[in-house]
């Protein structure tokens, strides 16, 4: 019974075909995130997700922000990070279906008491930098799948943090 559950999906998914590629104006996203925060060499996962809106300006470069909230348990005690951060993004629109893009956004991460031993819940400087690939369902959605690079400072310490997300774009309005 289960295999018969994905044969709808499938079958819907493989019969959207995108029409070329179409520079949209905006870009709104939805993501699920997981994290791997890192400080000198003992790290935890956590888990969240978040939303982008992205203006391209032409054809190969736009602008995004950017917001994400995550969550665990670590050591007994609950811990959350949200970062907001905006950057310019760069972007390979030569396939039919597929678009490449690589980002570098600069922001703040804030982290409650617990997250990586600080005392009390703190704003600091962050930096996300990565790319990812679109896979187009059509002209006017996509599912995203990227990976970043997240720098935080807590502690006097840098941290290089692992992101990799998932998304579902919807892309709005045609760039010309």
């Amino acid at each position: 019974m289960k295999p018969m559950l994905w044969i709808a999906p499938a079958i819907l998914v493989l019969s959207v075909t995108a029409h070329g590629q179409v520079t949209p104006q905006w870009e709104i996203s939805g993501d699920y995130s997981y994290a791997r925060a890192n400080l000198n060499g003992s790290s935890f996962t956590l888990n969240g997700g978040g939303g982008a809106l992205a203006q391209n300006l032409n054809d190969w470069f736009g602008a995004r922000f950017e917001a994400n909230a995550f969550g665990t348990t670590t050591a007994g005690t609950r811990v959350t990070m949200q970062t907001v951060t905006f950057g310019p993004v760069f972007t390979y629109r030569k396939l039919s279906r597929v678009t490449l893009y690589g980002d570098v956004e600069f922001g703040d991460v804030h982290a409650s008491a617990g997250y990586l031993g600080i005392s009390t819940s703190a704003n600091k400087f962050a930096m996300n930098a990565g790319g990812g690939v679109d896979f187009a369902l059509n002209e006017r959605a996509a599912i995203r799948v990227q990976g970043n690079y997240l720098m935080t400072r807590f502690l006097n310490a840098r941290q290089d943090n692992l992101q990799v997300s998932t998304a579902l774009v919807i892309r709005i309005g045609q760039q010309y």
